[in-house]
């Protein structure tokens, strides 16, 4: 598996290549944005590193599972995970990623929530990131400036969408919930979990803020995400899952993320740009 850990060792320099990073200008009152797109295969790891910059990170194709201290995130087809200036965090690939990045100045960052979150994006916002990746963003200062404010205003107002899991410091509960998350539908041992059930549940609950219960429901709802922007049919998703019905799994799905498996995630408007 490849390691792309130096990506971003060379974010402030632009380039003819379409994977070097736009340097957005900055006005007196615009913000200091630097855009970027990259492209990473199948299985693709990006070991954990930190920025110095808030990093809005937007997947325009593919989905991205991210592990941050204490938490997993997954970030699916046009969906994206905000983290501040300062987190450690890890990137994995689930099929073929195209990975938009806006690294945002502390004035702008002050302008999104103090922690990490997975927010919704809209369809405006979706055309100003690919505008301001694309190979011909650069020459045009007054209009990237324009389009820059107009970005970080809109993700202001991004709503966020539940799709995480924290994740217990514990090295016993750590290892059971890594059992769970290799495969959520099967992956836990119910005999040794029902062994002493009580006190670790207790510990569980005290360290993530759910039950054991509401955990592994979670982490069967992200992996039914990951499974469908893989583009796996409603009915096959919903019997590995072990629902007797794809409208049981359907109406599970429509109260955690408020949309139908078939709505949640967008129809191909138009193909991101290629490498």
């Amino acid at each position: 598996m490849a390691d792309y850990r130096k990506m971003d060792t060379l974010i402030l320099q632009t380039g003819p290549s379409p994977s070097s990073p736009v340097v957005l200008p900055t006005a007196t009152e615009g913000p200091l944005l630097v855009a970027r797109r990259k492209f990473f295969p199948a299985g693709a790891h990006i070991a954990a590193h930190r920025h110095i910059r808030g990093q809005f990170l937007f997947a325009a194709a593919g989905t991205m599972s991210v592990r941050t201290p204490g938490h997993a995130w997954l970030v699916p087809p046009s969906r994206a995970l905000w983290i501040p200036a300062g987190t450690q965090h890890a990137i994995d690939a689930y099929g073929e990623l195209q990975m938009r990045t806006l690294y945002l100045d502390a004035a702008s960052a002050a302008k999104l929530p103090r922690n990490c979150v997975v927010l919704e994006i809209t369809a405006l916002l979706r055309e100003l990131i690919l505008r301001m990746t694309s190979c011909g963003s650069t020459g045009d200062d007054e209009m990237l400036g324009l389009v820059a404010r107009l970005t970080v205003l809109e993700i202001s107002r991004l709503p966020s969408c539940t799709l995480e899991l924290p994740l217990p410091a514990d090295p016993e509960l750590l290892r059971l919930c890594e059992r769970i998350l290799r495969n959520p539908v099967h992956g836990a041992d119910k005999e040794r979990v029902a062994g002493s059930a009580r006190s670790l549940y207790r510990r569980f609950l005290a360290e993530t803020g759910l039950s054991f219960v509401q955990w592994r429901k979670q982490a069967c709802l992200l992996h039914a995400v990951r499974l469908l922007s893989a583009g796996r049919p409603v009915t096959e998703v919903a019997l590995e899952l072990g629902y007797e019905s794809p409208s049981a799994f359907s109406a599970m799905f429509r109260r955690s993320l408020g949309a139908t498996p078939r709505t949640f995630l967008p129809r191909p408007a138009r193909a991101a740009d290629e490498p």
